[in-house]
């Protein structure tokens, strides 16, 4: 994923900040030094007022010159590190100060972006996703089929719930591994309570860990961010946001249908999901609706897209946020 130049010069200024906070500290060391210890100060001009004496006989030809100033260089900076710690200060303690020592706080190694810069993609990311506010845990590891019985059948179907959903964590994983190589939308319905929000956010940690950038909204959040940018146009930042929701790598559309809906919202939702599928951008929905109701309230055009473009995963059994509470109060 190419960031946008706006993240890119996001993160940019963040290590010209953390460039000037460093320098900063290190400037704050020399002057505790230099107060502590005047004669180092003193050292340290020696050092200055030599390098510009032997630069200037190197100048007018003196090829010994370098080899002098090595020797007495190397016995000032011998003196300052004995002066340094015999005052109790770490032999390193003027050293310049980076928060990445591997990339010097550049951000790159070479032509390479380092590590650090990768972490800070990802921060970024997050930060801009709306997905801080669900819950830490809600990741693949702590996903348990048990809350999904093998004996609970969905009627048109014939199949368990624990089946259908591991179905569903084979097609997620599937989404999550092949994201950015193949074009792929996906559709959870079903009950309340089944997992298909904690499903959403799981697939959104893990696309966003691989650096794509993630735009999650509950059905309301969205439609008032578009009609923002719909009826102000004068607002930058509701612009901004307009373009971020149709361009950004992945766009969950959480608990559709929760949203007051009229003529308006299921155009604005029509013209949204159309556009990603032109641009091959992919989109995560998930509803409490059954798929009748989907056609009745967002027209026949949008039913098509979803149909035709959309895995379709339906999600059935109890609502584990009150088999979780039972078991607490079991537990305690």
């Amino acid at each position: 994923m190419a960031l946008k130049n706006s993240q890119y010069y996001a993160i940019m200024r963040e290590y010209e900040q953390r460039q000037l906070r460093n320098h900063d500290i290190q400037t704050a060391r020399y002057q505790e030094v230099y107060k502590k210890l005047p004669e180092f100060k003193s050292l340290d001009e020696s050092i200055s007022i030599l390098s510009v004496q032997y630069g200037k006989k190197l100048l007018n030809g003196d090829d010994h010159a370098l080899d002098a100033l090595k020797e007495e260089l190397e016995i000032l900076r011998s003196s300052k590190k004995n002066l340094l710690v015999s005052a109790g200060f770490p032999e390193d303690y003027l050293e310049p100060v980076y928060e990445c020592p591997d990339c010097k706080d550049t951000g790159y190694i070479g032509n390479e972006k380092c590590h650090c810069f990768k972490k800070a993609v990802i921060r970024l990311l997050y930060d801009q996703s709306n997905i801080r506010e669900f819950p830490s845990e809600a990741a693949f590891e702590n996903f348990s089929l048990d809350f999904y019985s093998p004996s609970l059948y969905d009627k048109t179907t014939g199949r368990s719930a624990r089946a259908m959903m591991e179905d569903t964590l084979r097609i997620c994983h599937r989404f999550i591994d092949t994201f950015g190589t193949e074009f792929q939308n996906l559709f959870f319905y079903g009950s309340v309570g089944v997992g298909k929000t904690y499903l959403s956010t799981c697939i959104a940690r893990e696309i966003m860990d691989r650096e794509f950038s993630v735009l999650y909204f509950s059905a309301p959040q969205l439609f008032s961010a578009l009609s923002q940018s719909k009826f102000d146009r004068s607002d930058v930042d509701a612009k901004n946001m307009n373009d971020f929701i149709f361009n950004c790598d992945l766009l969950i559309i959480d608990d559709l249908g929760s949203e007051y809906t009229n003529a308006f919202i299921a155009a604005q939702f029509f013209s949204c999901i159309n556009e990603r599928l032109l641009h091959r951008k992919s989109t995560i929905i998930s509803t409490n609706l059954s798929l009748e109701s989907i056609a009745d309230l967002y027209t026949e055009r949008s039913f098509s897209r979803i149909t035709s473009s959309y895995t379709l995963l339906k999600i059935i059994g109890d609502d584990i946020r009150i088999k979780k509470k039972l078991k607490n109060r079991e537990e305690h």
